[in-house]
């Protein structure tokens, strides 16, 4: 008998195919190199199967025992790195029950998939690793939060200039800006909580896609497994990715702010502004320059947010024109998944070490301040002396354009100058020139002054 036979006729499968797979079409269909990282969720789904089996009367005590001993010693295997693959194992699900007749028999081993079909074993294993995954990136999150937190109750104190259009706005305080970022991670953190409460419901019972026709358990099954609760429809548990589609699209949500977090930071730490300075452990050098330090660390996180877009488009297209149910083309969910899952958490705890360990310059950050940013003081002087705001915004203007016909900063012009403009420009207006001042006075929720901040900063610990 050929090799290529003598495979087909081992998998699960094998029994209705007299030919041997073609050599190409074996590596193409298997999934195992990947996969096998399930191999801890797949023998749980596989105990927690068999355990409703012998309560269902498929199985005897004894043989559950042996089914639960012969996994424990797999799982042992799978994390000594011990496990032995075989050409025909295909997939995580054929090596571990293949490895299961080994250890204690046909017999009892070829009695564990009753009434279960690989459609449904397939993506209980992928809830389950992913349940876990998220919960580990929840973590990671929670403290790049957390760093953004520390540094903003830290570094208070440091004003630096805002921009729209990436021009110099208003000023700000340092803290204000890392709070920006730190806000629109913990709405990414409600979502992914949000997240995970979807992923973690059981497909375990629903066969291949009609449902199981020995009355399991399914409740049972989800229970043991620390599901939350059960896919309700057999044809849609099978051939649902929803659970992928969701994950993806979150990753790729968080990745977008966190990729222009990083530009703000590639920025802010290039020599024209200095505003920061990296570590070196998250720099590099140049090969030819040696006067170069590269944010290599913040330009990898905005590439890698085009790899995780890739990933959420690809699996869209795969899936987009599927009928329904199971199909191959839903093995495809699996890597770009897995891919995605590193390339988050990589991300996340590559910049919380970034947003750790930099430096700031609250000297440069001040100097890149300009008189031109207090325009808008000027106006709102105006109005708390009853000029309507859009007078007062041209009267501002005003000011702008003598200083620019003077060809000096507006903090260089006279009193005189000032009321030249107009009159009720009192003595008092040079009050409008201090940065400290005009930060200070943006006071409302939300603000840029200590007091707005400190109520972020205590809004954020709240919700973490």
């Amino acid at each position: 008998m050929s090799s290529t036979k003598q495979v087909a006729e081992n998998m699960l499968w094998g029994g209705r195919f007299t030919e041997g797979l073609d050599p190409v079409m074996e590596q193409y269909n298997t999934s195992l190199p990947y996969d096998r990282r399930f191999y801890a969720e797949d023998i749980a789904g596989s105990i927690a199967f068999a355990r409703a089996n012998m309560n269902n009367g498929v199985l005897t005590k004894d043989e559950f025992a042996a089914i639960e001993k012969g996994f424990a010693q797999i799982k042992e295997e799978w994390a000594n790195n011990t496990f032995k693959v075989q050409p025909n194992d295909e997939d995580i699900h054929t090596a571990n029950e293949r490895r299961l007749s080994e250890v204690i028999g046909k017999e009892i081993g070829g009695k564990l998939h009753t009434g279960r079909s690989r459609n449904e074993q397939v993506v209980t294993d992928m809830r389950l690793w992913l349940r876990e995954e998220l919960r580990t990136l929840e973590g990671y999150l929670i403290q790049l939060i957390q760093t953004s937190v520390q540094r903003a109750e830290a570094e208070i104190e440091v004003l630096m200039p805002g921009y729209t259009h990436l021009q110099k706005a208003q000023p700000i305080r340092w803290s204000h800006w890392v709070l920006s970022h730190a806000t629109a991670f913990t709405d990414e953190l409600r979502r992914l909580r949000e997240v995970v409460k979807r992923v973690n419901r059981s497909p375990l019972g629903c066969g291949a896609l009609a449902g199981n026709p020995f009355n399991i358990d399914r409740e049972a099954m989800a229970k043991e497994l620390g599901f939350e609760g059960l896919l309700p429809n057999s044809l849609n548990a099978v051939g649902d990715r929803d659970f992928v589609f969701e994950t993806l699209q979150w990753g790729s949500s968080f990745m977008l702010k966190l990729s222009r977090w990083a530009e703000d930071l590639i920025i802010y730490s290039s020599l024209e502004f200095g505003f920061v300075r990296l570590a070196d452990a998250y720099s590099t050098g140049s090969s030819l320059m040696p006067q170069k330090k590269n944010a290599d660390s913040l330009e990898l996180i905005r590439g890698k947010s085009g790899r995780a877009f890739g990933h959420m488009a690809g699996l869209y297209v795969t899936i987009k024109g599927l009928p329904t149910t199971y199909n191959k083309d839903l093995q495809e969910s699996v890597e770009p998944l897995i891919d995605h899952i590193k390339t988050v958490g990589d991300s996340m705890q590559i910049a919380t070490g970034v947003l750790s360990t930099l430096k700031v310059s609250p000297e440069k950050m001040l100097a890149a301040l300009t008189p031109e940013m207090l325009a808008t003081e000027f106006a709102d002087y105006l109005v708390r002396k009853g000029v309507p705001f859009r007078e007062g915004h041209h009267i501002s203007g005003r000011v702008v354009a003598l200083a620019e016909d003077k060809n000096v900063p507006m903090d260089k012009l006279s009193v005189e100058d000032l009321k030249g403009i107009d009159p009720r420009l009192g003595d008092d207006v040079v009050q409008c020139l201090d940065y400290e001042r005009a930060v200070e006075l943006k006071n409302a929720t939300g603000g840029t002054s200590k007091s707005a901040v400190r109520e972020q900063i205590e809004k954020l610990k709240q919700q973490l």
